[in-house]
């Protein structure tokens, strides 16, 4: 191999760079908020994935988390996975004790770090500025209105003032790049929760058998529906996204989705004789799901249908969803969660919930990418009979992506540890 003198001379350098951040006598620190939710295996999937990453790519940094929430079972899992991982929580703008302790970390970290999710809030680069701290974000999406309307010219200022940027889709990057927003470092980087690797074999086995679930031999799936996101209480985002009040016309969507699922499961049962879980990635869809999936089935159909009674932890899900046949989905993340380990997955997205359904499509997979209200049901189903028909080739392909989506974590945490070095 030929090597210029540029190339050498970037090998050096990196190579010098490298040494003198392991030669420092205190370790770096990162301060990672995420975190975001208990209800949601997405929410409570970014976390894990990330602090994967980050302790593959960076054994020798000290990582501090600040949790948004936390439940006993996430924070168990947590701890159990990542044992050297301090948790700190609070808000930037308490008055607490344990607020306190949340600034004083982000104060005697070196970076902060945001990690996957929508968020368009922009109070921690404000902290982070007045703190002399350095941000990044890791595998981000926004809305357009996070670069224009009323404040926009701020919100871009602190976006540029990041020291990295990772979208988690390429949809997002052209947002922010038409907006002009020009970071030290702004390209896509996928989406955290890809990085999980939490399993909990003992429930998910436990539950495969309860339900009688054969490897290899069942498909999962959940629908999003037009309801509140808990019971009685809108979500301050966006009405739209989770109406506490649906209207008819919401109300009629989600009849004709979940007859799009229903037609689904009949031509997979019908064709295979296997089952199907109804597997939440969602707490308040369970509920929902089985009213609008479930129960509407005709007997000879439903019998083959299973809902699990509980809403269960990620690392039982990745569990359940590494032995499954393929995900399906009207959520990003149990498909997510599926790819990580191994299975192929169908995204029948909606893109008005955001655009990290094109996250699919940037990782090499957008066959397996439908549109929910434009896809017939039986075009779903070719799709998941495509995949059945060479089962090893669809398992080729999710291979294919994951590697490419951890190419892309390489390099993204080498940006990490030269920010850390700088």
């Amino acid at each position: 191999m030929t090597v210029t003198r540029r190339h050498f001379i970037g090998t050096v350098s990196a190579a010098l760079g490298a040494a003198a951040f392991a030669a420092s006598a205190k370790p770096k620190t990162i301060l990672l908020q995420s975190a975001w939710d208990t209800v949601n295996i997405g929410d409570i999937g970014h976390t894990p994935g990330t602090l994967r990453v980050l302790e593959q790519h960076l054994p020798d940094v000290r990582i501090v988390l600040w949790a948004s929430k936390l439940d006993e079972r996430v924070t168990a899992m947590l701890r159990t996975r990542f044992p050297k991982v301090e948790i700190v929580q609070g808000s930037l703008a308490g008055k607490t004790e344990r607020d306190e302790k949340l600034r004083a970390a982000i104060r005697g970290a070196d970076l902060f770090i945001r990690n996957s999710g929508m968020g368009q809030d922009t109070t921690f680069m404000e902290f982070c500025r007045k703190a002399g701290k350095p941000y990044g974000l890791f595998g981000q999406s926004y809305f357009p209105n996070m670069v224009e309307g009323k404040g926009a010219e701020e919100r871009i200022a602190m976006l540029n003032g990041a020291s990295f940027i990772y979208t988690r889709e390429t949809k997002t990057l052209a947002i922010l790049r038409k907006a002009g927003v020009k970071p030290s470092v702004l390209e896509f980087g996928p989406d955290g929760c890809l990085g999980i690797d939490v399993r909990d074999d003992v429930r998910g086995l436990a539950t495969m058998k309860k339900l009688g679930l054969e490897d290899r031999k069942f498909i999962t799936l959940q629908l999003r529906t037009n309801t509140a996101k808990l019971p009685g209480v809108d979500d301050s985002r966006t009405p739209k996204l989770n109406p506490l009040h649906p209207t008819p016309e919401q109300i009629a969507d989600d009849e004709r989705r979940a007859a799009k699922y229903r037609d689904l499961v009949t031509h997979w049962v019908k064709k295979t004789g296997h089952k199907v879980l109804i597997a939440p990635e969602v707490k308040k869809e369970m509920e929902h799901n089985q009213r609008l999936i479930h129960d509407p089935l005709p007997p000879d159909i439903r019998k083959h249908v299973v809902n699990l009674e509980y809403f269960w932890n990620a690392d039982e899900a990745a569990s359940v969803f590494a032995r499954a046949h393929t995900v399906v989905c009207h959520e990003p993340h149990s498909p997510i969660i599926a790819l990580a380990n191994g299975t192929p997955v169908i995204h029948t997205y909606s893109e008005f919930h955001s655009p990290k359904c094109w996250m699919f499509k940037d990782i090499g997979l957008p066959e397996w990418l439908l549109e929910m209200d434009e896809t017939p049901a039986a075009k779903m189903a070719e799709t998941l009979f495509a995949i059945d028909a060479d089962y090893p080739a669809a398992q080729a392909k999710v291979k294919k992506a994951m590697a490419y989506v951890h190419e892309r974590f390489a390099g993204s945490m080498k940006v990490v540890r030269k920010n850390l070095a700088s």
